[in-house]
């Protein structure tokens, strides 16, 4: 059996490694776990591959915030030092220390 190790783990901030957007864990799937139409939605040659963790995060851009679905292979850790500003945060964390949110919640 092969077992799959998420990078990232919960309430840590990472950033898109080709997209200008940067957001905070929330739940992990250790492979795909998407739609079929959502996959294909993605450009041949920019998909990633489905055997690896996909990332749920509180996303946030320029312009918007957002949840976003995103690949390990296309995930960096964020050592900016900054929160993530999702209105969605205080739903799910507490505060922010050393890059990363504290969990409001327990994992089973």
């Amino acid at each position: 059996m092969h077992t799959l190790r998420a990078k990232y783990y919960l309430g840590q901030v990472v950033r898109h490694r080709k997209h200008p957007f940067r957001g905070v864990v929330f739940d992990v799937d250790p492979e795909f776990s998407n739609t079929d139409d959502w996959y294909e939605a993605i450009p041949e040659d920019a998909r990633p591959v489905k055997n690896q963790p996909f990332y749920h995060l509180l996303a946030e851009n320029e312009q918007s915030f957002y949840v976003a679905y995103v690949s390990e292979q296309n995930l960096i850790a964020d050592y900016s030092g900054e929160p993530v500003d999702h209105p969605d945060i205080a739903d799910l964390f507490g505060a922010f220390s050393d890059g990363s949110y504290q969990l409001h919640f327990a994992l089973n």
